[in-house]
């Protein structure tokens, strides 16, 4: 009776220790925004009036953890303040951003397959888009193989628009149908590097004269890059990052494009101890375009799934939700100023020049050999951005900006805005609340 007390006795605290074992996590997040845009994403015209709004995004995450298996998903709500009656059975604004299941496959090997974000490097092709409130997420299967410094992630995707009987056309809008990618990334004492290959197809159509459909397939934009090369010496620090696209856009060109940046960035430490430093950066970013006298080759680049917020300016008027893309490129030359008075305030100022990257011509007359091409100046206008941010505690966080761009008649010929207004500004106030999440502040680079 004894023994059968002891195994019985075994099996209950078996049964209550399994569950021990794993680890059940929710927590979320809330960022709140205001915002005056008055030439945000595109040059304001005189007669229209700026816009204000307050908008959301409200995030429930939980995950659950076993020795060898993670599961996690994360919910949102994202809405415009106003945007819904105050008495409704339903709307369209909560969504799953992200649902995935990762397991281990050794002592160095994970897949992890689902709905997940794709955030490496400093985000300029591949980012998880948090500065916008909906974010970005792909459905992928990534493979992991990690070993001290060295990482090495590869997989792919296969999209489709529903579960069907026969072959649909994908008409999903800005989505791959099918991409493979392969990164590597290592670090040898002060320098660090990463190589990326990102392999993008999209389906192209045709349609005979009466909506029907002809023909389909997919074509393929690569992407070679080094996204990442820095080299750090003492408070000083190099940075660089080069892409390379070819093979076909979705039209059917040929596709030569590149993208590349060079940066040097230098901290001097007034009072380390209490955070009191003061950060320089100063670079330039190319980003090349096509000719607008035409040919036969594409070589706009495009950063395709980047947060590119974070780059060329606050105001998003260049490669920011499909602004400035397929056009004659950019030049851009910056210098950004942070100063920390402590840990937990900090004030930034940036200022950038920008220039068409391709020659600009206002092109008038019929095509052909008859047209009249003026050119124009290359110097597309400058910007300046404010930036500030506030920790209140480990959870609560304010950041706040304001920006001011300066045109030129070439940019509001580019943009086909005839009459904009003196002043193109933007301003924002944003409260963030990330209980779990080391990073306090969002789209603000140095």
């Amino acid at each position: 009776m004894k023994k059968l007390h002891l195994l019985v006795l075994g099996i209950i605290l078996a049964q209550i220790h399994q569950p021990l074992l794993a680890q059940f996590k929710v927590d979320g997040q809330i960022i709140q925004r205001t915002e005056f845009r008055n030439g945000f994403s595109r040059l304001i015209p005189a007669d229209a009036d700026p816009a204000a709004f307050i908008a959301h995004r409200a995030r429930l995450q939980a995950m659950y953890e076993m020795e060898n298996f993670t599961f996690y998903m994360s919910v949102q709500d994202v809405r415009v303040w106003g945007s819904t009656p105050q008495i409704k059975a339903s709307d369209n604004f909560l969504s799953v951003h992200e649902a995935w299941a990762q397991a281990k496959l050794g002592k160095n090997w994970q897949i992890k397959l689902g709905r997940q974000e794709l955030n490496y490097d400093n985000f300029r092709f591949l980012g998880n888009l948090d500065w916008a409130l909906q974010a970005r997420a792909h459905d992928f299967a990534l493979v992991k193989h990690e070993k001290g410094d060295m990482k090495f992630h590869f997989g792919g995707a296969y999209n489709q628009a529903a579960q069907t009987l026969t072959d649909q056309p994908f008409t999903v809008p800005n989505q791959y149908k099918i991409a493979q990618m392969a990164r590597y990334e290592n670090k040898w004492d002060k320098f660090s590097f990463s190589a990326l290959f990102w392999n993008d197809g999209r389906e192209w159509q045709t349609f005979d004269t009466n909506g029907a459909l002809t023909d389909k397939g997919v074509r393929y934009r690569s992407t070679l890059g080094l996204p990442t090369l820095r080299y750090n010496s003492g408070n000083s620090q190099f940075n660089a990052f080069y892409y390379h696209q070819f093979g076909k856009d979705v039209q059917g060109h040929r596709l030569n494009a590149f993208n590349f940046s060079l940066a040097y960035n230098h901290s001097i430490a007034i009072q380390p101890e209490e955070g009191k430093i003061w950060t320089l950066s100063l670079g330039t970013e190319y980003i090349s375009g096509t000719s607008m006298l035409g040919g036969t080759e594409n070589r706009s680049y495009s950063p395709l799934y980047g947060t590119n917020h974070l780059f060329n300016g606050y105001m998003d008027l260049f490669y920011v939700g499909g602004t400035h893309e397929n056009n004659v490129g950019l030049k851009d030359y910056f210098l950004k100023s942070r100063y920390a008075f402590n840990k937990k305030l900090f004030f930034q100022g940036d200022f950038h020049l920008f220039y068409a990257q391709n020659d600009v011509y206002r092109v008038s007359g019929p095509t052909g050999s008859d047209f009249f091409a003026e050119k124009l100046n290359s110097y597309l206008g400058s910007e300046l951005d404010l930036s500030m941010g506030i920790i209140v505690s480990d959870a609560f966080s304010i950041q706040g900006g304001y920006s001011q761009f300066f045109s030129t008649d070439t940019f509001q010929y580019l943009q086909n805005v005839n009459n904009p207004k003196n002043t193109q500004n933007w301003a924002y106030l944003m409260l963030i609340y990330r209980p779990t999440m080391k990073n306090k502040f969002i789209g603000i680079l140095l």
